[in-house]
């Protein structure tokens, strides 16, 4: 039997969310199913059917990310995208990609949709392109700061988590607006990005919130130790600061906490971190891709950030699963706002959609792009002009998977 792609409605809840569980090889939750479910709206959530049962998923959570310059925009965070084991290789996912970017631009939403994904190999041939990167760092307790580094005379205090939520709101509030790539969070997606029963802590302690009145870091403590001693480490989910001096007093009082040997923390690819400390080298580094971006509709999309420096551009783009992006359109920037419109003219750059997506956030260079063979330059000197003007001013980062 074939199989049929349609969105979901309020009875295909329970199995689309056990389909997606057990595609990736986890066991199902009946507080997960409660938790998540504010998050969709299933007329965007596209299910793969074969007769009555569902087999494979792609969804949307309708949210708010940062571009560089230009604060928030609506992007389709693409999520729960799954195909049951015993159903792959039969185009599944193909269907429902398709099906999910089509809906977008037949119905005028987002110009642009995200993900994080779980194999590197998948999406690029889907049109997305890796968009930036997190980074894996580990510091040994009591790293020392450079001589002069102020961490003013604020309190840093922990707090129980309903304490604390008010506070840690409201400084990301401040925060998310100006980092390209951040998520705008709801009460939902707070609950949701705080998930704290015991199956999601990996034998780790429930979070632990510190607060300073510019800002805030969330952590676990993983126990360890031997006969000499405690030798915990503490896993730092996220910190947020609204200026240096809370920066550097929220990490002062995380590497000097007792009974610890060594922290990590999941943060942006460009963090400032380990030019706080006397001696950087203190600070272990492990990178990886994280949000990969794909741009729905080019001329919607490419309008929607700001750009270092002016460019006025031919640019012909191929899109095999989106036709209605392909062909050559004009990109002009003044003062950084663009236009883009389709054009006949000769073109000055030729590249595929995932790698604009690879350069919309600010992360990714296009000259590095072309350097790989992704892009191609057909006048002297474009690439230069157009990787400097899509260049961001800080690495764009997303402190939540979705």
């Amino acid at each position: 039997m074939s199989l049929t792609v349609r969105t979901l409605t309020d009875d295909d809840y329970q199995p689309f969310y056990r389909m997606v569980v057990s595609a990736f090889l986890q066991e199902p939750h009946d507080s997960d199913l409660e938790l998540e479910r504010p998050l969709f709206d299933l007329d965007r959530v596209h299910g793969a059917f074969d007769g009555e049962q569902i087999v494979g998923s792609a969804g949307v959570f309708a949210r708010s990310m940062t571009l560089p310059g230009a604060g928030p925009h609506p992007v389709a965070a693409v999520t729960s995208v799954a195909v049951r084991p015993d159903q792959r290789r039969r185009g599944a996912m193909s269907l429902l990609m398709r099906a999910q970017l089509h809906l977008l631009h037949e119905r005028g939403l987002e110009s642009f949709a995200a993900l994080w994904a779980s194999e590197g190999g998948i999406y690029g041939r889907f049109g997305y392109g890796a968009a930036a990167e997190y980074a894996r760092l580990r510091i040994p307790r009591g790293a020392k700061f450079l001589d002069g580094v102020d961490i003013g005379t604020d309190r840093v205090r922990e707090l129980p988590r309903e304490e604390a939520m008010p506070l840690m709101a409201q400084i990301h509030d401040q925060v998310a607006p100006t980092r390209a790539g951040w998520l705008k969070r709801t009460d939902a997606s707070w609950a949701y990005y705080l998930r704290d029963e015991e199956h999601h802590r990996g034998g780790w302690s429930a979070y632990r919130f510190v607060v300073h009145p510019k800002g805030y870091a969330i952590y676990r403590a993983e126990p360890g130790g031997d006969d000499r001693g405690p030798r915990y480490v503490l896993h730092v989910r996220e910190v947020t600061a609204l200026d240096g001096q809370a920066y550097a007093a929220l990490h002062r009082y995380l590497l000097d906490v007792d009974w610890v040997s060594e922290l990590t923390f999941f943060t942006g690819s460009d963090e400032p971190v380990q030019h706080l400390l006397a001696d950087p080298r203190q600070v272990l580094r492990r990178t990886a891709d994280s949000l990969w971006v794909r741009l729905v509709d080019v001329d919607r999309a490419l309008v929607l950030r700001r750009y270092l420096s002016d460019v006025d551009t031919v640019l012909e783009v191929t899109d095999a699963l989106c036709p209605w992006n392909a062909g050559r359109w004009r990109l002009t920037v003044q003062s950084g706002a663009a236009t883009v419109r389709r054009v006949a003219d000769e073109p000055d750059v030729e590249l595929d959609i995932a790698a604009l997506g690879a350069v919309f956030l600010g992360g990714t260079r296009l000259a590095v792009l072309a350097a790989a063979q992704q892009v191609r330059e057909r006048t002297p000197g474009a690439v230069t002009a157009l990787s400097h003007a899509f260049a961001g001013e800080r690495d764009p980062h997303c402190p939540e998977d979705f």
